[in-house]
C-alpha cells in the first residue's frame, strides 16, 4: 500500500510541474495567410494578436472578425492538444488510464 501511495505522490508532482511549465510554452495560430496571428500558452491565455494593417478594410470589418476568431480558436485547440499532450507524457499510460472523464 504504501509503494502504491509513494506512486500517487510521485505522479501527482509530474503533473504538477507538468502543469506549471505550460503557462511558459506558447503555441501559435495564423488565418488569413498569416494577416492574423495568435500567441497563447500552453494554460490557452492569449497572449498576443497581430492584424497586418492590409487586413484592415473598413468596408469588410466582418472577414477582420472571422479571421481573429478562427485564429484565437485555432490557438485554443493548439493549447489544449499541447497541454493533453503534456500531461499524457506526465502520466504512464496517460490520464485516460485514470478514469478521468473528459481525459
Amino acid at each position: 500500500m504504501q509503494k502504491l501511495m509513494k506512486q500517487a505522490q510521485q505522479m501527482q508532482a509530474q503533473v504538477a510541474k507538468a502543469q506549471e511549465s505550460l503557462a511558459f510554452e506558447t503555441v501559435e495560430a495564423s488565418t488569413g495567410g498569416g494577416m492574423v496571428q495568435v500567441t497563447a500558452t500552453g494554460t490557452g491565455e492569449i497572449k498576443t494578436i497581430r492584424i497586418d494593417p492590409e487586413a484592415v478594410d473598413t468596408d469588410d470589418i466582418e472577414l477582420l472578425e472571422d479571421m481573429v476568431l478562427a485564429a484565437v480558436n485555432e490557438a485554443h485547440r493548439a493549447a489544449s492538444a499541447l497541454a493533453e499532450s503534456k500531461m499524457n507524457s506526465a502520466v504512464p499510460g496517460g490520464l485516460g488510464g485514470l478514469g478521468l472523464p473528459g481525459m
